[in-house]
């Protein structure tokens, strides 16, 4: 890389920084002091502008990096997280979007309390949350470190380090200071850019190959190695039946964890109304979708004109892929028009990782200071604004982050955000569905349901070759492997669904047949909604 390269870029990089950093301060000088303001930006957003938030928090840096360079090594079965991330949506805009709306105020956790004994709901809820964010944020924080160690022209394991540390420390004086307002802006800067780089980097892989997506895809089989069968499925998750369930436990992570981000159910409460709630929805689901098909685009033209062994060369999880696509795309290394589409990239996706931190970070700190906080402080004791446990808790989740985001920099980063959709999907999902439809559900099945999918999805993973076992995981030299896939959703999904049937059918407590009541009204027609 040279210096031309890093000297544009990091100007790039500073200018970011330096904008999302005015709307921060502006936005703290500009704000009251309530929860509600810091929680939900007061509820003032517009359809177009929550739409637009909600898809620079979703498409993240397992989106633009993660998953081009899984289609660039692996082809056809990279696609599966492509489909995943994009059918999740469904089952947000007709199952959660509108109730969660109506039902809660902050948290996921709030839904599920309206019709339960609030303490050990809460409780449950909020270790879920924090963990599913934290899982997250390691991604995050994974591919900020691939992307800059490039920029600094190599994989110095310091430079991956530092840009780790600097990305945690960026996303707590965010949250600290401008809460979901400033958030908020953050990620509709960082989603207009997204879209633009990609818009232009798509158009210039199709006429690198004349419109001629057949060539492209010919291209690309060509020189990936593996000929017709990279098109085909197989080549990551078809070698035997441990790959195959492997693919279905991934789909139904990708599928049903969205519906059980605590970052993306957030989002629901910074509309004032269910309506503008569902439009949001769609907005975010017509720009994620043409998001989506355009890293098909990128993830073939990588292979196609990159190649998967330059990918690897650069990363071996092929987080690189997209800049050095654009290198190439721009004229090659060393050329004006290749300096200044590897910067521009490059400062994209840095924005990218930026801001989603920090949406992230803002929802696990609110489920701390609203959920756990309030439930397990002292009795009679002096109570501290939620607002500010929750800046104390953004400094201690970004602390959390960036210490497993060094152990994790080799990883790529969309299986690491695999994994934080199957905990979503085994712990929350359940719990919310269950609170949601079922007339007779308890706070035994409540907290059933949270802590019988939360154990099993994280003991799995500590129990699969991503954490030792193998020469990939994290851990190599150590084995503790007893589970065979990688992404436990497969067996954890079922178990939260079953633990919150078992804990209803097994309690003493008789589900309060009024607060149901009370709560499908509130949900189907937001009566009595904040």
């Amino acid at each position: 890389m040279t210096e031309e390269h890093q000297t544009l870029a990091m100007l790039l990089f500073s200018a970011f920084v330096a904008v999302t950093l005015g709307i921060t301060t502006w936005v703290s000088r500009n704000r009251r002091g309530s929860a509600e303001e810091f929680y939900a930006g007061g509820r003032l957003f517009s359809p177009m502008e929550n739409g637009f938030a909600i898809a620079g928090d979703y498409m993240s840096a397992a989106s633009f990096l993660g998953v081009t360079g899984l289609i660039a090594l692996f082809g056809y079965d990279g696609l599966l997280y492509v489909v995943g991330f994009l059918v999740a949506w469904l089952v947000v805009l007709f199952l959660v979007a509108e109730l969660v709306r109506n039902c809660g105020r902050f948290t996921l956790a709030d839904v599920v309390a309206a019709r339960m004994r609030e303490r050990p709901v809460r409780i449950a809820a909020g270790t879920s949350s924090v963990t599913v964010s934290v899982l997250y944020l390691v991604a995050q924080m994974v591919g900020a470190g691939s992307l800059v160690a490039l920029l600094l022209g190599g994989t110095s394991d310091a430079a991956r380090d530092w840009t780790v540390i600097g990305v945690g420390a960026l996303m707590v004086i965010y949250v600290s200071l401008g809460g979901m307002r400033a958030t908020t802006w953050i990620q509709i800067v960082k989603a207009v850019l997204l879209l633009g780089g990609t818009i232009a980097l798509t158009v210039l892989v199709l006429v690198r190959f004349h419109g001629d997506v057949d060539r492209l895809l010919l291209t690309a089989a060509e020189r990936s190695g593996h000929g017709e069968a990279f098109l085909a499925p197989g080549l990551k998750y078809g070698g035997d039946w441990t790959a195959r369930f492997d693919f279905i436990s991934l789909g139904l992570a990708l599928v049903l964890g969205t519906a059980g981000l605590p970052h993306i159910l957030s989002r629901f409460y910074t509309v004032p109304t269910a309506c503008a709630a569902r439009r949001s929805v769609v907005w975010a689901v017509g720009l994620i979708g043409g998001f989506y098909l355009m890293t098909i685009v990128l993830g073939f033209g990588a292979a196609a004109i990159l190649g998967p062994d330059a990918v690897r060369g650069s990363n071996a999880a092929g987080n690189t892929a997209v800049p050095l696509l654009a290198l190439d795309l721009g004229g090659g290394a060393g050329s004006t028009g290749g300096t200044v589409l590897f910067a521009i990239v490059a400062a994209v996706a840095f924005a990218t990782i930026l801001a989603v931190v920090a949406g992230i970070t803002l929802a696990s700190s609110a489920s701390v200071a609203h959920d756990l906080y309030a439930s397990l402080r002292r009795r009679g004791g002096k109570p501290r604004s939620e607002v500010a446990v929750a800046r104390v808790a953004a400094v201690g989740v970004g602390v959390v982050a960036i210490a497993l985001g060094l152990l994790a920099r080799d990883l790529n980063v969309a299986f690491l955000v695999g994994l934080a959709f199957a905990v979503a999907a085994s712990a929350n999902l359940p719990v919310l569905l269950y609170s949601l439809f079922w007339r007779g559900f308890t706070t035994r099945g409540a907290v059933w349901a949270v802590y019988g999918g939360l154990v099993p999805a994280v003991v799995l993973v500590v129990l699969s070759p991503v954490v030792s076992g193998s020469p990939d995981s994290l851990f190599p030299g150590v084995d503790l492997q007893y589970f065979p896939l990688q992404n436990p959703g497969l067996v954890s999904i079922p178990l939260g669904f079953l633990a919150g049937w078992l804990g209803t059918v097994t309690s003493r407590e008789v589900a309060d047949e009024a607060k149901h009541a009370e709560t499908e009204v509130r949900s189907l027609t937001g009566a009595g909604a904040a």
